[in-house]
């Protein structure tokens, strides 16, 4: 294979309020034409700095050396150099010949620009097709992406769409000039697994197709051992390892690789086992010095007998999407509809399910947040769809939530500590600042955030570890219901494994309650007490978790595990993902219609499925 990408000796260091920091030191990796290199490593080893150094993005408060050469470029007969090249020329190449799909959709999308318009810009700037052409080129893409109604979604806005739509998107701009040089920035970190796989295959078929090499940065280990040829292994700022996939998963050298193959989530580890374990891992400073010591703690059981928690019955959440000339209604987003579920004490309730199948949605009728939802959500005898003003002080404390978007969440004025610190000053005003800040360093320092990084601001840290913060942050009121909304899915595994592990303590410790929503079923299995599954906005399995994992029912819930990759096996050859190439179902309605009711069959008393 040819080469087509070739680092050499890149170092990169950024001025800090404290100093020169290094990031980057002596990085020599090398990438071909049709093959995959998978990046993979901790949230804040440099992964995503080296991806932006290499597409000219790090601007001027980055200081550099080293080279890049990209071989075969338009601009050059000879291997250009990308570190000291003109602004001017980056601007070329970016977007044509190196595209990137973004870790964080959202703020990678402009939000006064519709889907349609944010793809056709690209392919008219790099292609130089018409107005006409682009948009149509723009809904091909979309159709190709697998986003339902493709055509229709053109028209929409970025905040109109799920977590896991939006990083179709990005994924569908990225791929629209058809590529070179691909650098997909963990692209499937919000996906669901079926969609997960139909877009490593479209990467993939897109890759034989066009030659294309592509740099795949991931903390997923099951997703490298499905599309890899070869892996490099990424630790503070140092690649402490390289080789062929088989070489790296099967025969790891270093303590580091050992640890994150560790740490990865196995579907059916928890088989037999009636209540969540904590994983066997230890931080990962403790895991490199060969402490091996760890062990699974299992998970405090529920009391069943006593009255639910939460009580959620009969929840429809019903969004309009198109309007006629006169601003009238003419077709509504059935995003949730029918749903019913209860939650106890101490218990972790699973929701699970293909991005954009109401998962979130549920999450936000439950804080309140959707004037749209009807039916009823039940806490403690209030009624969370209508509090009274005394009582949504009380929700507030008592429910807390972590968002699926981690730089969304956060205020980019504020710095990290006064973040985690505003909960306090909202409910214990009494509170001295010196105390404040001790109790939000302890937190922080739970979730792994040493106390130097205190007065750092959002836009300084990884998604990984901003996802940290959010989850201190959401501990700060000791809340007794905590919806976490892929609160881990940003996080690579050894940092998912330790902070799931923190999860499991605070259960037992204080007798939180958790609903977990995630696309993830290996992490699910772990963590969870009973598990939900949805699909296109209803309930279509529900029961404890060995019932649903061990005795699966429904064909939707089986279709997600068997999605799942396994990583304790050879490949022989990388793995033919089969396109989909069916309709997509869509959850839009005219106005009077809806979805098809499902009915549920009890298989035992705490056990049901939908009739197919």
């Amino acid at each position: 294979m040819s080469q087509l990408l070739q680092i050499s000796d890149l170092n990169v260091s950024f001025k800090t309020m404290q100093g020169k920091k290094g990031v980057l030191h002596d990085i020599n990796i090398d990438v071909s034409k049709n093959e995959i290199l998978a990046v993979v490593g901790e949230s804040g080893s440099g992964k995503s700095v080296m991806s932006k150094a290499i597409m000219g993005l790090l601007g001027n408060k980055a200081a550099k050396s080293g080279q890049i050469y990209l071989h075969d470029s338009k601009l050059s007969d000879e291997p250009l150099e990308m570190v000291s090249m003109s602004r001017r020329q980056a601007q070329q190449i970016r977007g044509d010949e190196i595209s990137m799909i973004f870790q964080d959709p959202m703020t990678s999308l402009n939000p006064l620009m519709t889907v349609g318009n944010q793809i056709a810009e690209a392919v008219q700037i790099h292609q130089k097709t018409s107005r006409a052409e682009a948009i149509e080129e723009a809904g091909r893409m979309l159709d190709l992406v697998r986003v339902p109604s493709g055509r229709q979604v053109l028209g929409v806005y970025p905040h109109q769409l799920s977590g896991g739509m939006r990083q179709r998107v990005m994924i569908a701009m990225a791929l629209a000039c058809k590529p070179k040089l691909l650098i997909a920035d963990e692209p499937t970190t919000a996906l669901d697994v079926t969609i997960q796989a139909q877009i490593l295959g479209l990467i993939r078929e897109l890759q034989v197709e066009l030659g294309m090499g592509v740099i795949f940065i991931t903390h997923d280990m099951g997703v490298v051992h499905e599309v890899a040829d070869r892996v490099a292994v990424m630790y503070h700022g140092d690649i402490v390892e390289t080789g062929t996939l088989n070489q790296v998963f099967l025969s790891p050298q270093h303590a580091y690789t050992k640890a994150l193959l560790k740490a990865a989530p196995k579907l059916g580890s928890m088989r037999g086992r009636a209540v969540p374990h904590s994983f066997p891992v230890l931080t990962m400073e403790e895991e490199l010095k060969g402490n091996t010591t760890s062990v699974e703690i299992p998970g405090s059981p529920v009391d069943y007998s006593e009255e639910p928690l939460l009580d959620v019955e009969r929840l429809h959440v019903v969004f309009p999407r198109k309007h006629n000339f006169f601003g009238k209604v003419t077709h509504q987003v059935h995003a949730v509809n029918d749903v019913s579920f209860k939650l106890w004490k101490g218990e972790t309730l699973g929701i699970v399910g293909e991005s954009g199948s109401g998962k979130s949605t549920i999450g936000n009728a439950i804080l309140g947040l959707l004037e749209e939802a009807t039916g009823g959500i039940s806490y403690q005898g209030i009624n969370l769809l209508d509090p009274t003003r005394d009582q949504r002080k009380l929700i507030k404390r008592d429910i807390s939530f972590i968002f699926q978007d981690p730089l969304a969440s956060l205020n980019p004025q504020m710095t990290i500590g006064e973040c985690v610190e505003e909960p306090f000053i909202i409910h214990h005003p009494e509170m001295s600042k010196a105390e404040r800040e001790q109790k939000a360093k302890a937190l922080l320092n739970k979730v792994g955030i040493k106390s130097e990084l205190y007065r750092h601001y959002p836009h300084e840290f990884s998604g990984g570890m901003l996802q940290r913060v959010n989850i201190a942050r959401a501990l700060t009121t000791q809340p007794k219901i905590i919806v976490a909304d892929e609160s881990v899915s940003a996080l690579d595994v050894s940092v998912q494994a330790t902070v799931l592990n923190l999860m499991l303590e605070l259960q037992k410790e204080f007798g939180i309650s958790f609903i977990f929503i995630s696309h993830d079923m290996a992490v699910i299995e772990r963590v969870c007490h009973r598990v939900a599954v949805l699909t296109k906005g209803q309930l279509v399995e529900i029961g404890h978790r060995q019932e649903v994992f061990e005795d699966t029912k429904h064909s939707y819930t089986q279709k997600l595990l068997a999605a799942i990759p396994s990583i304790d096996t050879e490949r022989s050859a990388p793995k033919q993902f089969e396109l989909l190439t069916d309709d997509i179902p869509d959850p839009i309605f005219p106005v009077g219609e809806s979805p098809l009711p499902i009915t549920l069959v009890e298989h035992t008393t705490t056990h049901f499925s939908a009739t197919e």
